[in-house]
């Protein structure tokens, strides 16, 4: 492979990485913004369930009598609430674990990001010192060639 088709394709594997890069990057924020959207969800959920337990006391404290059915009712209410609380749980579980799995995959993009840029610096250090080594050759038979035509 010559050294322009090595250079395009360098450029074109490293363009690919940097879009590879970037995507992670923004999947990453998704992630964490919906994992922010689930916290506040959960705190939502959590104020449910104490205004629930509340209400459920405040019911259980008055001296005047309670319907059956309106206790059943009351803790019916209160097992849903948690049971929506218990599904945020799970949620912000999935986020979280969704945000740790675009993480590693930000951090594997970035990583062979960088190892493409080193290795770009490092062929490039090559080429330009191979160049220098040929243009010495040509240097050392241009004063070679003047040193032979020169007289003596």
């Amino acid at each position: 492979m010559t050294g322009s088709a090595f250079r395009f394709r360098l450029e074109r594997v490293r363009a690919v990485r940097e879009r590879k890069e970037k995507l992670a990057q923004r999947e990453l924020a998704d992630a964490i913004s919906r994992r922010s959207s689930t916290v506040a969800e959960l705190r939502t959920a959590d104020a449910d369930v104490e205004h629930a337990r509340a209400e459920q006391r405040s019911v259980s404290a008055e001296r005047g009598a309670v319907s059956a059915t309106d206790l059943l009712a009351r803790q019916a209410f209160l097992e849903r609430v948690e049971a929506q609380r218990g599904l945020r749980t799970r949620e912000l579980q999935q986020r979280e674990a969704e945000v740790a799995e675009r993480d590693a995959e930000l951090a594997s993009a970035a990583s062979e990001h960088e190892m493409l840029n080193r290795l770009s610096e490092r062929r490039r250090g090559e080429h330009d010192r191979e160049a220098a080594r040929r243009e010495l050759v040509d240097l050392d038979e241009i004063a070679v060639t003047r040193f032979r035509r020169s007289p003596a």
